[in-house]
């Protein structure tokens, strides 16, 4: 069984927080923090709530076309993910995907042999990554990127009851402490 690091798309490897993927671009520091973390043979999974797609606003098409172009930068650098996963659900879609919902892991699960307790959740929102990674068991490093500073400070209350592992200026920051546990 090996680690997983469940890693966040918007706000944590790019983009402004709040759009869907097709704004994401990535951070300076968000490729070489995934290389790091394939060449520590650490699985690298995605998961990303897109309720745009059940809104009717984004494409399951547009959605993997930009998936396919971020997967192609990060192979120019010989880097990868090992799997994404994305809830396209919004909250009265009543799936068990959407973020903090376990619905994602456990597909991730289904597929790899993965050392939950050993894995970490990582992301800029208190009120999904953080309660997703009490929700499974795994450790939560909160990011300051997107909505990262806010989720800390005014947004706090939607996640009072949780304290996360660890919290980094960024995804980078992130996986060096999850490399260095």
């Amino acid at each position: 069984m090996k680690r997983a690091a469940f890693i966040d798309f918007q706000g944590t490897l790019g983009g402004k927080g709040t759009d869907d993927i097709r704004s994401l671009v990535f951070y300076p520091f968000s490729i070489e923090a995934i290389k790091k973390l394939n060449d520590n043979d650490i699985f690298v999974i995605g998961i990303t709530n897109q309720s745009h797609i059940s809104k009717g606003e984004l494409t399951w098409n547009e959605y993997n076309e930009k998936l396919n172009l971020l997967k192609a930068e990060l192979n120019h650098y010989n880097a990868h993910f090992d799997a994404v996963f994305c809830c396209p659900h919004t909250n009265s879609d009543n799936c068990n995907c959407r973020k903090p919902l376990t619905g994602m892991i456990n597909s991730a699960c289904k597929e790899f042999e993965i050392d939950i307790k050993g894995s970490y959740v990582i992301g800029d929102m208190g009120m999904s990554d953080m309660i997703l990674a009490k929700n499974i068991g795994a450790k939560g490093i909160l990011v300051l990127t997107g909505v990262g500073k806010g989720s800390l400070n005014e947004y706090r209350h939607t996640w009072k009851d949780i304290e996360p592992y660890f919290i980094a200026e960024n995804v980078l920051g992130a996986v060096n402490r999850m490399i260095a546990d």
